[in-house]
């Protein structure tokens, strides 16, 4: 008996239509539950994710974007929706109008901004302008530049660039920060040919540099970039950390979670590759010794190209980490990196052309375990022990070459010479 095939009776076809109605009905509120079960996780995952990385200040990422005119201004004169994610880091402040200034040349550019060398036409002053673009007034946008404004306000140091006011524009949604004008940056003169800085200069660039990074994390502020394009040098041989635009606020004594992908790959230290959330001055002050090297070496030390790569350069040089270390960080990529067989570490044999008394500060800041790194104040009180011997020497021995690569790198030998008798002796004996 074969099979039949007939058409169903009116009651059975209005009861499979009911029943398809409820499956369409709970397959999408499936649907529905699958999705908020998805946006949830979401949420989680960026508040997790943004950790101690986003200001109090502006708001999280699944905040609705804020409906305001974009042409509406405050009392103060900052524009409406700019107040509103960033009132904090501007709002004491009153802005400067575009047209007070007078854009000379554009000097470099970034993923936000653009940076111009300008004329204050009030005061005649040559200046910095840092041109920040807003991508249609969303909060993310703007946050890394309320974050820097927030961390420039804080910092007030010879050796770090000063934020000297704001500019708004009428004509467009954008900011303007108004920076000192520096002429140079180290990574620039690096590259200048048949440049080779000498010892005293290089002594010179690091004690600022630390003396710089001294005051920001005494201030709460890791800078999380350090590298010579964000090093600037005047004509006088002043070196001012700059580029803020990375940095955060932390706290030494309470645990936050902090993205690992920062700093450029040629000065990153090994716990953000191996996926550290939770760091402190050291990433800095690893920054700090590849500078050191390449300065005396005359190239980056650890060019990687991945950060595959760069992990492996760093173990060759440095060696590789310990069994104490894996299970004292227990990092996320650890199962990933770690080595199957050890690296010796061999830093005095790299850099054995290097000056003697540079070695113990090159093998202090490229310390494996951040730990070992110590401060920058500790690493400072190392180093202006050993400038002073070696100016006191160059003293009694009547030299005169102090910077005798001053005229290649535009700089004024008699300023630079003072500057470095004034910030490394005490008062009384610098003349």
């Amino acid at each position: 008996m074969g099979c039949v095939f007939g058409k169903p009776s009116g009651n059975e076809a209005q009861s499979r239509h009911r029943s398809k109605q409820r499956s369409s009905a709970r397959e999408a509120s499936d649907n529905s539950d699958i999705n908020n079960a998805v946006r949830v996780r979401e949420k989680q995952r960026n508040r997790r994710n943004s950790g101690g990385d986003v200001p109090v200040s502006l708001p999280a990422p699944e905040r609705r974007k804020p409906r305001l005119d974009p042409f509406a201004v405050t009392q103060q004169g900052w524009p409406s929706w700019l107040m509103a994610v960033a009132g904090e880091a501007i709002g004491d402040w009153t802005p400067r109008r575009a047209n007070t200034f007078e854009k000379l040349a554009k000097i470099g550019q970034g993923t936000y901004s653009n940076v111009y060398k300008a004329r204050d036409l009030l005061s005649g002053k040559i200046v910095a302008l840092k041109k920040v673009r807003f991508d249609n007034l969303e909060p993310e946008s703007v946050k890394f530049m309320a974050r820097e404004i927030l961390v420039l306000r804080k910092l007030d140091h010879p050796n770090v660039v000063k934020l000297e006011g704001l500019v708004t524009s009428r004509m467009s949604c954008s900011l303007y920060l108004v920076f000192e004008y520096m002429e140079h940056d180290l990574a620039g003169l690096a590259a200048g040919q048949g440049v080779k800085f000498t010892e005293p200069q290089v002594k010179c660039f690091m004690k600022q540099l630390l003396s710089g990074l001294e005051h920001c994390h005494s201030r709460g502020v890791l800078h999380r970039d350090i590298k010579g394009s964000n090093l600037l040098i005047d004509n006088e041989g002043i070196l001012k950390i700059a580029d803020f635009g990375l940095a955060t606020f932390f706290d030494p004594k309470q645990k936050q979670v902090l993205t690992s992908r920062v700093v450029t790959l040629w000065y990153r230290p090994p716990e953000l590759l191996l996926g550290a959330t939770f760091y402190g001055v050291g990433v800095d002050l690893w920054s700090a010794g590849c500078i050191l090297a390449e300065l005396l070496a005359g190239k980056p030390i650890m060019p990687g190209r991945t950060e595959v790569e760069q992990l492996h350069k760093i173990f060759k040089l440095c060696g590789s980490p310990s069994e104490e270390y894996w299970k004292k960080y227990k990092l996320p990529n650890a199962t990933i990196f770690k080595p199957q067989q050890p690296y010796k570490r061999c830093i005095t044999e790299t850099f054995k052309d290097f000056p003697p008394s540079s070695i113990p500060l090159i093998e202090t800041l490229l310390a494996i375990d951040p730990d070992g790194r110590g401060t920058a104040s500790a690493a400072l009180n190392s180093e202006v022990s050993e400038q002073r011997k070696f100016i006191l020497h160059l003293r009694c021995n009547g030299s005169s070459h102090l910077f005798s690569i001053c005229s290649s790198l535009q700089l004024s030998p008699m300023l630079v010479n003072l500057r470095v008798y004034r910030s490394i002796l005490p008062a009384k004996n610098w003349m």
